[in-house]
């Protein structure tokens, strides 16, 4: 219908009716939709910029855990003679006690039988029972008739879970089983049962001992240590020793060979890490006095609390006790502008007289709830900022409800312009008919006139 109305607007009448509902459609909704979008890119700008405030304290958590990772202040593990034992570190656990000597008068060993010769593994066994006796417990393998082979044998004692391996080994003069239990003398085991010539320990013909079990035999600094196995992580704290060769009398040391990481550096670069977030916080939050522009986020209370618990990080305790407690113990301070800066004399005067207390504080060697180091501090900054209840999620979630708020808008502002374009649309084509008769009315008198004075001839 608006259709055949629109083009029969101003079809006759001499006045552009289309162009004046646009220009009339305009004037009411410009100075609106200004408004709105003024609203919307300033709304926007605000969301981008507090996910960007909130990444950034991510960033800066994760970058400060992964720089006290437990071995900033070791260095690489070194071995002096690998082809005896080789070194590692244990994954989050702070190297304690480097240099260390270490000597390795015994490697743990596994009890190991074989058993005498048969001409293959097929060889029927019959049927019968197996009982394997360990530490932890009895093993009973059974073989059925159809099922006795030596070979079947291997098998259910590898399926038992005695922890005891078994395998069949052919050569030119025939099959034997050969039985290996776990590393260390604890691992012993015997054997009983109905198939005689592979009991141990027994008389006659039992299984041959191949090697007994046996622990590793350790000196660390001049202390002797018994361990059940060649992988030993708990002799030095933080280091994981593999035992490759025994050498009664041969001193290996290990050691860290250059630390990774200087306290001093690293109080360093914590300090740069976080003054890059602390001045991108001030600019976010400038409030635009004296000719200057206002931050997207000046007033956002979640961003104001962000800052207010970094600013208190200087002066939180990061252990209960000891010489040093807090960053402002070692040399760090606060500035105007919430960024910080290192008093360097107290901090070499610190290091010279106490370095491991500077080291246990930044990073303890057992973080908990009352020593929780500068990452722990950090961590519980951001966890109560960004949880449920948190100001940075109270200011996510009020910026959202605008943003839906101004959809809203901006959806009645356009149900608004389409009644008023239809209004006008009505209002223009009756006037344009109305128009339309009175000029051929016009017309009509017009020729009568002429008529009526003889103008017609």
């Amino acid at each position: 219908m608006f259709d055949s109305i629109s083009n029969f607007i101003g079809s006759g009448t001499g006045i552009d009716s289309r162009k004046l509902i646009a220009d009339l459609l305009a004037a009411s909704r410009e100075p609106k939709e200004a408004v709105l979008r003024s609203r919307e890119q300033a709304n926007s700008l605000k969301i981008s910029a507090l996910a960007s405030a909130s990444s950034s304290l991510d960033t800066f958590a994760a970058a400060l855990s992964d720089l006290l990772d437990g071995r900033a202040f070791a260095g690489n593990l070194v071995s002096s003679d690998p082809a005896l034992a080789t070194v590692k570190f244990i994954d989050g656990v702070r190297p304690q006690g480097l240099p260390a000597s270490l000597e390795i008068q015994q490697l743990a060993s596994a009890q190991r039988l074989a058993s005498a010769v048969v001409a293959d593994g097929d060889v029927s066994l019959g049927a019968g029972t197996m009982t394997i006796s360990n530490g932890s417990g009895n093993f009973n393998i059974t073989l059925v008739n159809g099922a006795d082979s030596l070979n079947d044998l291997a098998e259910a004692i590898n399926q038992s879970g005695s922890g005891v391996s078994a395998s069949v080994i052919t050569d030119n003069s025939g099959a034997r089983l050969v039985l290996e239990g776990q590393e260390g003398a604890a691992e012993t085991f015997t054997i009983t049962g109905d198939f005689a010539d592979y009991n141990y320990p027994a008389g006659g013909g039992g299984m041959t001992l191949v090697s007994s079990a046996a622990d590793a035999l350790i000196r660390i600094d001049g202390v002797d240590l018994r361990f059940g196995n060649n992988t030993i992580d708990n002799a030095i704290p933080g280091v994981s020793i593999d035992l490759k060769a025994a050498a009664p009398g041969t001193l290996i040391t290990i050691s860290g060979d250059q630390p990774t990481k200087t306290i001093s550096a690293l109080v360093g670069e914590f300090v740069d890490a976080y003054n890059q977030l602390r001045t991108a916080l001030n600019e976010a939050t400038a409030s635009g006095g004296e000719g200057g522009s206002a931050g997207p986020l000046a007033g956002d209370a979640g961003v104001r609390e962000m800052m207010r618990s970094l600013s208190q990080i200087g002066a939180t305790a990061l252990v209960d006790n000891g010489p040093y407690r807090a960053l402002t113990d070692i040399g760090v301070k606060t500035n105007r502008d919430g960024t910080l800066s290192i008093d360097k004399d107290r901090l070499d005067a610190v290091l010279a007289a106490n370095p491991e207390a500077v080291s246990d504080m930044l990073d303890p060697i057992n973080p908990d709830s009352n020593n929780p180091g500068i990452a722990g501090v950090l961590q519980s900054i951001r966890d109560r900022l960004q949880g449920e209840d948190g100001a940075l999620e109270a200011s996510q979630n009020r910026l959202k409800q605008i943003r839906e708020n101004l959809l809203d808008a901006r959806n009645k502002l356009d149900e608004d312009s389409a009644q008023y374009e239809s209004q006008l649309r009505k209002t223009f084509a009756n006037m344009d008919r109305q128009l339309a008769v009175l000029q051929a009315t016009q017309s009509y008198l017009t020729q009568q006139i002429a008529i009526w004075n003889g103008d017609n001839d």
